[in-house]
Parts: structure tokens; C-alpha cells; sequence
């Protein structure tokens, strides 16, 4: 029937066993009684005992009836059972009349047991006063009515006592049993699981669940009925942690409480995660007899934390540990390493040319080559160390030490640098599109006193040396490799401040028809330090361009420009100036308005100004670069593509751009006309210079069997040492002036540096 927490349901499910158990009895007495009383020739007991049976048996039978009225004729068969075996045995069966009240007192309330105890004292009087019961009282055989009154009276003193007392235990049983059916119900609707096992005292089989609330049956998918009799291993699974189950069975034993986290399996075999705390219950100055585990599902708060734990040391797109898991990693190996001992390595990777790619197919693209070159990495890695992003399209592959020797140490970050170039190196196919990826690396040794900030600065510096020298190759750190980083460094703080020093100039170099006429120059910079020495352009202008500082360069050359040109037509020499223009500075978003406002300001026309720009520029974004180039046409600026030839231009799109002139590059004069690989490339860019009608500017100019060979070819503009070097403006002026036909000019000048 279940737990039973009202009284109206406890008496209820006593009379329903007190009906069972005395029909089970009345059936084996009256059949064991009944051949005794046939042979006395007791007929009406027999009668009176089949009857009661029978009545029994209907009152068991008839549950339709009210539980009132079957407790009511069940009281009426035992007073009349009573009252014929008192006729018929005598004051032997005196006992039977107890029956009714107890049985009202606990199966009614106390008004039934006192009516019940009143209609035992009236039997009592009736009959004996009557004469058909003998209650003789010592002194009074000859008065019945006294002795059945003395008789009655002790009758309703007992029956009274059993009476009050059994309603006083039933009250307190009430009590108690409304106090734990609030409780029950409290516990059953707590959001948290709760279990009740028996101590036992044989270990974890006799520790079996004897309650289990609602919390717990939900969350679990288990019945009541399937729980209660088991015990906690009904929680356990594949992947719970058999030591948390051993500290739980140990705690238990030692009769100490435990709190403690497992991961649990409900009935349909799906895993959650358990806060769970097992307290021991005594009963005051009794042992230990039962265990309540209090539990609660923390997995969303697991989740949650592995969640967080996952943001803060791993990288979001491709899975690998971030930068903070990978100095935490290599900061450990950098304490464990000792002098002379096995050593790891930093292998630092940048992936050729990523930029391309996220320009060309857009970041979606981008983001599936970084994903699949993460796990390359981990497949060539095949458990030498760790890879980590560190962001961008830079990974960092830590390999750690192994059983050998420092020595070792680098053919090993050697091999493993191989490894992922070639697994690297399998095409990518995206969206029909064939991608091969590359990546230049550099490597730098782990050696004891190291800082793991350092170590990244110089595999990161060995992976530039291996870009500049061509990407998709590996370089080994050496110390050579910080130094000169570091001079650079230093060349680009005092860059930044030269331009406010006043240490950066301009020269002009001349350039010429075949006649020696000067029909244009090139603005070059120069930058000379306050203590004398010069800086050769080809060191600093790459500085400059890696370092941002071209953009504002850039534009103070731009400035130059107007102003020598305004000086020249002041001076009556007027000619078109020619300035390199940086990709980076060309690709600014406000560079046309910049070009516009310097225009302005200084009153220069913008066709004579030509701007050189490289076949990089040509490269990438070519849309945004013609439209930007018909902008600056508009306001009359000419282009020429300077350098022609040594880099990669889509020839296709030469017909599209504003184009001004072609210049050749000094490569290509160094051995012309001896040569005939180069006279033949010389001759090809000026046959598609012709056809395009564009100017052709021949740079590199230096012996005068070039200059002939030039002139041979028609209108070709002449620059180089042959005819002038560059000099400041002044001297320029001062040149220009003295004749009108400049003539070739092969004496040195000291301190002139060339740009080109």
C-alpha cells in the first residue's frame, strides 16, 4: 500500500490487515473447535461461530461499504460473538467484551471506544443481574445485580484505561505522522535529490535505498519501485570515476561525512554531473543507522566552467591551445631544463601569403585553410609536442624534450619542420578551387635561463628571415638574426624622428632624351644623420615600409615634389618630377584627398607630377587600384610602373590603368646590349610600350655603349650615371642653367647615394 504519513489512512490500512489476519484465525479456531462442540451438543455456538465467520467474511468482501460501517458491523460481530459465549461458556468469555472499545478507540476515536466500553457495561449488568451469568463477589453470592455492577465497574475501569490510552498514543501518532508527511512532502518537491540509505553493517550491499524524493526519480528517468532495495551503485556507469565511488564506500565505513563530485548515468544510460554530499543520521545515543545523500545536476555548471576554461586556453576557430596555454606549457619545460641536458624547440609558423586569400574568397574562406592547416600540424606533429594559435595565421609548434642529447635537439625540430612543410604542401580543395598553403618557419632552441617571451621573439625572427629569403622555408635562430633585428628597430625609432630633425632631403636625378636634353627627373630621399653618416636608401626606405613610417614619408616627399617643381618653372626649366609611391601609402583611404589638398595648396598641376608605382601594387585589390588610379588621373596625376619586368603584372590589366610609361629596370640595362637574354627582354618591353603608347624611362644608364644602343631604339628617356647622378635642387638649377642640353657627366660626387 505504500508509505502511510495521515491517521485516517493508517486505520484504514490497519483494519484492512486486522481483517485479513482475523479471518485467517477465526476460520482455523472455529474448524479446530467445532468437532468439541458438536460432541457437547453445543449447536447454537457452532451456529453463532459460522454466522460471526460469515460476516467476517462479508464485511472483508463488501469494500464498496463506507470504512465507518464496516468498522461498525465488524464491533457488532464481536459484541454478539461476545454476548453468545458468555451465555453459552459463562464468565470465561468475560475477556471478549474488552475487544470492542480497544478496537474503537483505535480503529474509531475515543467516543466510539466509550460507547463501545458503555454497551459492554450494560451487557455485563443485564446478564448477570439476570441470572445467566454467574458473577459472584465474595460475600454477595445471593445478590447478582450487586456483584454484575461490581464486575461492570472493573470491566469499564480497564476498558476505559485501554481505551485512553491507545487514543493518546493514536493523538501522538498523528502528530507525528502529519509532521512526517510534511516533511516527506517538503522533500519529495525539493529541486535537489535525496536518498535515504540504511547503514548496513556488512559494507555497500546492505547500504540500500529505503527513500528517494521526486527530484531524483525525474532527473534519473528510475521508478520508485525499480530504486528502493538498491543502493548508489544504481548511479554508477561506464565513465564514473571508480576512485570517487572508493572515497565514497570509504567514507561510509568510517562513518564520516563527504562532499564530492561524480559523473552519473540516469536509467536511460545519458551521463550528468553530481554534486553530491552523503551525511551520516544517529539517533541520539544509538549508532549510525542511516545515510542521507543530498545531490544536485551541476552539469550546466560544468559546462559552463569547461566553457570558460576552453575561451581562456584554447583558440576559438581551430580548437588548438591559444598563446596563455602555451606559455603556461612552456614555462613548465623551461623550469624542468637543466645544462647539457635534452632540450625542446619553438618552431614559429606564418602561413604564406593568407592575406591573398581572405582578400580574394573573403574571411569564411579564410577561416576553413586556417582550421585545416591546424590540424595538418597536429597530424605531422603525431605527438612530438604541442601546436598552439597563437593568432592570425601564426602557430607555434613547442616540441618538448625528448630522451636525447641537445644535440639532437635540431635535426629533430629539423625533421618536424619538414614534416609539416610536406603536410602542408597537399592541395586544399574549396568550393572547386585548388589552394596550396606554405608557411615560412623559424625555429628557436630551448636552453636552460630562457624566458618564454624571448624564446617566441626569436623563432618569430629566425620565421621573417625565412620569409625575406623567399617564404615557404625553414631558418634556424641565431644570435646575428636579434641583432639585426634590433638595429632595425633602432633605424625605425630614429626615422620617426629624422623628419622632425631635419635630416631627410631630397636629390633630383635627370633624366634625358637621346639627345642629352633633359626632359624630366626623379625626386629621391636621402637621409643624412646629424653626426654626418649617411643611411643608404635601400636600408632605410624598407625599414620605413615595414614599419608603417613610408605613409608619412610618403607624403612629405609628395610636398617636395610640388615645391622643386614650382622652383623649376620659376627658373624657366619646368619638366615633369617623378616620386615613388608606396603600396601601402597608394592603398591609404584618404590618400586621393591627400594628393588633392597638397595640389592645392601648392598650386602645382597635377600632370607633372608621375607617379612610380611597382607590379606589387598591380597584385593585389587591382579593381580598388585602377578606380584609385582614374581618381588621381582625373586630377592629372601620370603613372608609370616602375621596375618593369622583375615582378608579376597581368599584362591584361595594363590596358585598363591610366598608364603613363614604362620604366625598365636597371637588372635588365646591367648587361645590355653584351647580353642577349636581357637586349631581348629590353626589346620586348619597349615593342608593348609601342603598341600601348606609352613612354619608356630606361634606368641604370652607366656606359655609353647602353646609351647608344638605347638611342637606336627611338624615343626612349634615359636615367643613370652616365648622363647625371643626383644632386640637391640647387645644384640642379645651377646645372640646368649653364646649358641647355646637359651633357653626359661621369666624374663621382662623394656622399651621393643612389635610391635605385
Amino acid at each position: 500500500m505504500g508509505n502511510v504519513y495521515n491517521i485516517a489512512r493508517w486505520r484504514e490500512h490497519t483494519f484492512s490487515s486486522l481483517m485479513s489476519v482475523v479471518i485467517i484465525v477465526g476460520a482455523i479456531s472455529t474448524v479446530a473447535i467445532i468437532p468439541f462442540l458438536l460432541q457437547n451438543r453445543m449447536w447454537h455456538v457452532v451456529i453463532a461461530d459460522l454466522l460471526a465467520l460469515a460476516w467476517m467474511l462479508g464485511i472483508w468482501r463488501l469494500r464498496r461499504l463506507s470504512y465507518v460501517a464496516r468498522v461498525y458491523n465488524f464491533l457488532a460481530v464481536v459484541y454478539a460473538l461476545a454476548i453468545v459465549l458468555m451465555l453459552s461458556v459463562g464468565s470465561a468469555s468475560l475477556s471478549y467484551l474488552l475487544g470492542p472499545p480497544l478496537i474503537a478507540a483505535i480503529l474509531l476515536n475515543l467516543r466510539s471506544a466509550l460507547v463501545a466500553t458503555g454497551l459492554g457495561v450494560l451487557a455485563l449488568v443485564v446478564i448477570g443481574a439476570t441470572g445467566h451469568i454467574e458473577l459472584s463477589v465474595p460475600g454477595w453470592g445471593h445478590a447478582p445485580l450487586k456483584s454484575s455492577l461490581v464486575a461492570a465497574i472493573n470491566y469499564s475501569t480497564v476498558a476505559l484505561m485501554l481505551s485512553l490510552m491507545s487514543s493518546t498514543l493514536l493523538q501522538g501518532l498523528a502528530r507525528s505522522l502529519s509532521e512526517l508527511e510534511l516533511t516527506s512532502a517538503a522533500v519529495s518537491r525539493l529541486s535537489d535529490m535525496v536518498l535515504i540509505f540504511s547503514a548496513g553493517s556488512a559494507g555497500d550491499a546492505e547500504r540500500v535505498i529505503i527513500f528517494v524524493n521526486d527530484a531524483f526519480l525525474k532527473r534519473t528517468g528510475h521508478t520508485r519501485e525499480h530504486v528502493l532495495g538498491r543502493n548508489l551503485r544504481i548511479l554508477q556507469g561506464p565513465d564514473t570515476d571508480a576512485g570517487v565511488m572508493a572515497g565514497l564506500q570509504q567514507a561510509m565505513e568510517k562513518g564520516r561525512s563527504l562532499k564530492t563530485e561524480m559523473l552519473a548515468y540516469s536509467g536511460a544510460g545519458d551521463s550528468f554531473w553530481l554534486e553530491l554530499e552523503a551525511m551520516p543520521f544517529t539517533r541520539s545515543g544509538e549508532y549510525l543507522s542511516h545515510w542521507v545523500v543530498v545531490s544536485r545536476d551541476i552539469s550546466e555548471r560544468r559546462a559552463a566552467a569547461q566553457a570558460i576554461h576552453r575561451s581562456a586556453f584554447y583558440d576559438v576557430l581551430t580548437g588548438l591551445p591559444n598563446r596563455r596555454l602555451l606559455i603556461e606549457r612552456l614555462s613548465a619545460i623551461l623550469a624542468e631544463t637543466r645544462p647539457g641536458a635534452a632540450c625542446g624547440a619553438v618552431l614559429y609558423l606564418d602561413i604564406d601569403n593568407f592575406k591573398n586569400i581572405n582578400d580574394e574568397r573573403g574571411h569564411a574562406i579564410g577561416d576553413v585553410v586556417l582550421d585545416n592547416a591546424g590540424r595538418r600540424l597536429e597530424q605531422a606533429l603525431r605527438g612530438r609536442g604541442m601546436v598552439a594559435r597563437i593568432g592570425g595565421d601564426e602557430f607555434v609548434i613547442l616540441l618538448e624534450p625528448r630522451d636525447a642529447q641537445q644535440d639532437a635537439t635540431v635535426p629533430l625540430a629539423l625533421t618536424v619542420a619538414a614534416d609539416v612543410r610536406a603536410a602542408l604542401a597537399h592541395p586544399l580543395q574549396l568550393d572547386g578551387q585548388h589552394y596550396r598553403i606554405s608557411a615560412s618557419i623559424g625555429v628557436a632552441l630551448v636552453v636552460p635561463g630562457a624566458k618564454p617571451h624571448d624564446l617566441l621573439r626569436e623563432a618569430d625572427t629566425a620565421m621573417y628571415h625565412a620569409k625575406a629569403g623567399g617564404r615557404d622555408g625553414v631558418m634556424l635562430f641565431d644570435g646575428e638574426m636579434l641583432a639585426d633585428a634590433q638595429r632595425k628597430l633602432t633605424l625605425a625609432r630614429d626615422l620617426g624622428a629624422a623628419l622632425a630633425n631635419g635630416e631627410l632631403s631630397t636629390y633630383l636625378q635627370l633624366q634625358v632624351d637621346r639627345a642629352g636634353a633633359a626632359v624630366g627627373a626623379e625626386l629621391l630621399m636621402r637621409w643624412r644623420r646629424a653626426d654626418g653618416s649617411a643611411i643608404p636608401p635601400d636600408v632605410f626606405i624598407p625599414i620605413a615600409e615595414s614599419s608603417g613610417l613610408i605613409v608619412a614619408l610618403g607624403h612629405w616627399v609628395l610636398r617636395q615634389a610640388c615645391e622643386a617643381w614650382l622652383a623649376l618653372d620659376r627658373a624657366g626649366k619646368p619638366m615633369t618630377l617623378s616620386i615613388n609611391v608606396s603600396p601601402l601609402q597608394f592603398r591609404q583611404p584618404d590618400f586621393v584627398d591627400q594628393v588633392r589638398a597638397v595640389l592645392t595648396a601648392t598650386g602645382t598641376p597635377g600632370q607633372q607630377l608621375v607617379f612610380e608605382v611597382t607590379e606589387g601594387l598591380l597584385i593585389d585589390e587591382i579593381d580598388q587600384t585602377i578606380a584609385r588610379m582614374h581618381e588621381l588621373a582625373a586630377l592629372g596625376i601620370r603613372f608609370s610602373v616602375d621596375d618593369f619586368g622583375t615582378g608579376y603584372s597581368n599584362l591584361a590589366y595594363l590596358r585598363k590603368m591610366p598608364l603613363f610609361e614604362l620604366k625598365i629596370d636597371k637588372s635588365f640595362m646591367r648587361d645590355t646590349p653584351n647580353d642577349h637574354n636581357s637586349t631581348a627582354i629590353v626589346h620586348a618591353i619597349l615593342a608593348m610600350a609601342g603598341h600601348l603608347g606609352l613612354r619608356v624611362v630606361a634606368e641604370g644608364v652607366e656606359v655609353a655603349a647602353q646609351a647608344d644602343f638605347l638611342g637606336q631604339q627611338g624615343n626612349v628617356v634615359m636615367q643613370g650615371f652616365h648622363f647625371h647622378r643626383p644632386a640637391p635642387l640647387g645644384d640642379v638649377l645651377k646645372q640646368l642653367a649653364g646649358s641647355t642640353a646637359a651633357a653626359p657627366d661621369n666624374a663621382p660626387r662623394p656622399g651621393l647615394l643612389e635610391l635605385n
